[in-house]
């Protein structure tokens, strides 16, 4: 099974083929991109889009609770210092519960969301933006390179892509890693996949703290 599985997957990052397996557990097995860094989860293994939704339908994400505000603070914060007053931004995979757009327009600026299941209009996917957020969705994408290269070319010269996901360490850690365990998290990124990303963008990556990444146009 081993080798069908490695046969049949190229990296949802940078495309690339050279892949070797990195962990496996009763559910499901982990490549890692020799190139990018990335572990990804191969396709077979993906929930449908039904029983995705299902899982996402379960989220309780609300402005009146002060952890979850605290929680997206830890991107908002760092984004806020740098952006100019009544900036027009995007907050993609903005959940059932759209938080961060509301606390970015609570300071001033305007904010479009996009969610494939919650806010499919993908109008807000042609529009040109001064920032883009996108908190605990890039471990969820089937396609992580297609989708950051669409948002990166949605942004203006000078605007900001902030990211907010958990990192892989390394393979000892992965072992025990809960984030791992949610099967919808199928792109698990490290510094190294978003090295690799600010490399073919032009941008060096900003991290800060354990899970939040800001790249520059």
């Amino acid at each position: 099974m081993q080798s069908v599985v490695l046969n049949n997957h190229s990296c949802p990052l940078c495309c690339n083929d050279n892949l070797a397996d990195y962990h496996c557990d009763k559910h499901r097995y982990y490549l890692q991109c020799k190139r990018c860094s990335l572990v990804s989860v191969p396709r077979q293994f993906h929930l449908s889009s039904e029983a995705e939704k299902e899982v996402y339908d379960q989220h309780q994400n609300n402005l009146n609770d002060q952890g979850y505000r605290k929680f997206l603070s830890r991107l908002a914060d760092p984004l806020l210092e740098k952006l100019a007053p009544n900036s027009f931004g995007l907050d993609f995979g903005s959940g059932p519960g759209p938080t961060l757009s509301l606390m970015l327009e609570e300071k001033g600026h305007k904010v479009n969301i996009y969610d494939p299941f919650y806010a499919p209009d993908r109008r807000a996917l042609a529009g040109h933006y001064d920032f883009i957020t996108s908190t605990e969705v890039v471990e969820h994408l089937a396609a992580p390179g297609k989708e950051l290269n669409r948002l990166w070319g949605l942004l203006k010269h000078g605007g900001y892509l902030g990211l907010m996901t958990k990192q892989v360490a390394d393979r000892e850690s992965f072992d025990r890693w809960h984030y791992k365990n949610d099967p919808t998290h199928i792109s698990f990124f490290s510094q190294q996949s978003f090295e690799y990303l600010g490399a073919t963008w032009g941008s060096a990556p900003v991290f800060i703290g354990a899970d939040v990444i800001l790249f520059r146009k």
